[in-house]
């Protein structure tokens, strides 16, 4: 249960805050990206009250979105966490102060399993947690955990609101930062006709950090806001459905219908009936005048699913409803008016389809206004992390347990893969196992494991292949590197790179790089570089 701090806690030290502080309050004047700027509060927490993992989650109606994790598994960025579920999260977010768990709490930890490097069978740590605030608004939660019993139990409440109050405006300047970039983005866009969706953080459903998911979302963005009739393309299973959602969640039109038609299921007979509508008597069956998809959809969205399935004629009906707006229910003379933004989807080449004579020319140009490629998931590197996080949180809440998770060997497993299906292969993947893996056992264990034995997959590509994400999670199972060590590496290539155009001349090396040669010394001896180790024999240091 939740406990109050110990009366004798002890305060941190002025020196403790200054070095946690200082780093993040220069941070709030620079323009950092959200991902980054939230990575280096979480180093600034676990380093002030030495804590094995924190995380920080965004409020998002009734459920917690981690944006930002340190110390636990890569794929918790990629969970849900319904408050309703969470009895500790729930009690967090009820405080109005910081709140600590006493490791014995009977409340279930919603990390436990998560930690990296732990076990799977977690029985004492510390927890504790604190209400983020801005605007006098709820906006989420930080929370800490160790894995020592009694580890937080001395630290002052007033120290930890002292933080919470930094960490809020670490939050308020990343988002207004955001802002102000959208709304620049907006004023460049409008000279095209068209504005760009305001909104600072992926849609709920889409999941990834890769650049790959990064390229589609930002192209989303950009024709979110438009009237522009949008062709997604991609793999069976890739998510075409869920982009198609959140392009008219995006959209103006989000308050008018969003209306969805399966391309693929219809019958022939049946195609322009079901698109246009018929009247009374039109044909056998039709006993009352009946309303098509596109009068369904005015004012909203109309998506057409596998639109390469439909015939050449019906193509050509279709076209003449998105050049003019005007259709004929079958049966009728009568001409009716509708205002519809089309989107389609295929996993077919729309461009092959027309050179083959399956596709009109004229109706694949009219669809293709602006193309949205949906990438395949196993070009998202450590994204598949991510989404089988997102599964797993789904599966364990329908299971009733405590924790699921995957084993390291699973990880592999999935990150090796090259999934033939995409994200509805995983989805299905992760439910199967999990099922499995629960009825195989002797009993009912608080934290189910996944292995690659019950996840039935085997490493196809070679992990060294795997891109590496854009993401604040670490831990040796993530198989990405720490933000400052990835940073520390790419300085130290530069620096590498640049004593050796300039022969090992340390002078011109901080001119090519634009740094005063006293800050590129202290840079080279935190990186453990030294003049003689990329030095050239027979040339001046300087």
């Amino acid at each position: 249960m939740a406990s109050p701090f110990d009366p004798q806690s002890v305060h941190l030290t002025h020196s403790d805050f200054i070095e946690a502080f200082l780093p993040l309050l220069r941070d709030l004047s620079r323009e950092l990206p959200p991902a980054e700027r939230y990575a280096r509060l979480l180093t600034a927490v676990r380093r002030l009250f030495d804590g094995d993992a924190c995380a920080l989650l965004r409020l998002d109606g009734e459920v917690l979105v981690p944006l930002a994790v340190s110390g636990l598994r890569h794929d918790t960025l990629g969970r849900r966490f319904r408050i309703q579920d969470h009895p500790r999260l729930a009690a967090l977010m009820a405080s109005d102060k910081p709140t600590f768990f006493d490791a014995d709490s009977p409340l279930p930890d919603p990390y436990d399993g998560l930690v990296s490097g732990e076990s799977s069978t977690l029985t004492v740590h510390d927890c504790m947690g604190c209400p983020l605030l801005i605007d006098g608004k709820s906006w989420g939660l930080l929370t800490l955990d160790a894995m020592k019993a009694g580890h937080f139990a001395r630290i002052d409440p007033r120290d930890v609101l002292t933080f919470a109050s930094l960490a809020a405006a670490t939050v308020s300047a990343a988002e207004r930062i955001v802002g102000l970039s959208t709304d620049l983005e907006e004023q460049r866009t409008r000279v095209d006709g068209f504005r760009v969706a305001a909104a600072a953080h992926v849609p709920h459903a889409l999941i990834g950090r890769s650049p790959a998911f990064l390229q589609m979302l930002a192209d989303l963005r950009v024709v979110a806001s438009s009237d522009l009739t949008v062709l997604i393309k991609g793999e069976t299973g890739s998510g075409k459905e869920l982009v198609a959602k959140a392009v008219h969640a995006e959209s103006p039109r989000a308050d008018k219908p969003l209306i969805t038609i399966n391309c693929a299921a219809l019958p022939e007979t049946l195609v322009e009936s079901e698109l246009f509508g018929h009247v009374r008597g039109a044909f056998s069956g039709a006993t009352a005048d009946r309303r098509g998809k596109f009068e369904l959809a005015h004012g909203g969205t109309l998506f057409l699913d596998e639109v390469g399935e439909l015939s050449l004629s019906v193509q050509a009906k279709l076209l003449r409803v998105m050049q003019s707006g005007q259709l004929q229910r079958v049966g009728s003379d009568r001409d009716h008016h509708v205002d519809v933004r089309i989107i389609a989807a295929s996993n077919r080449d729309l461009a092959e389809e027309v050179r083959e004579g399956r596709c009109r020319a004229d109706f694949y140009h009219r669809l293709s206004v602006y193309p949205l490629q949906v990438p395949a998931l196993r070009d998202r590197g450590q994204d598949v992390l991510m989404i089988a996080g997102f599964f797993l949180e789904e599966n364990r809440s329908r299971l009733g347990l405590g924790g699921l998770r995957l084993t390291p060997d699973a990880e592999d497993a999935l990150l090796g893969h090259d999934w033939p299906g995409n994200v509805r292969e995983l989805e299905h993947l992760v439910a199967r196992s999990a099922l499995r893996a629960l009825s195989s056992g002797p009993g009912r264990p608080r934290i189910l494991s996944l292995d690659a034995g019950e996840l039935g997959i085997q490493a196809r590509r070679s992990l060294e292949a795997i891109p590496i994400a854009s993401s604040s999670g670490d831990g040796p199972a993530t198989r990405s590197l720490l933000l400052r060590d990835a940073v520390d590496a790419y300085e130290r290539r530069l620096i590498e790179e640049g004593l050796g155009r300039n022969d090992g001349n340390w002078a011109a090396t901080a001119r090519e790089l634009g740094v005063d040669r006293a800050n590129l010394n202290r840079a080279a001896r935190r990186l453990g570089l030294k003049p003689t180790a990329t030095t050239r024999p027979g040339t001046q240091s300087d």
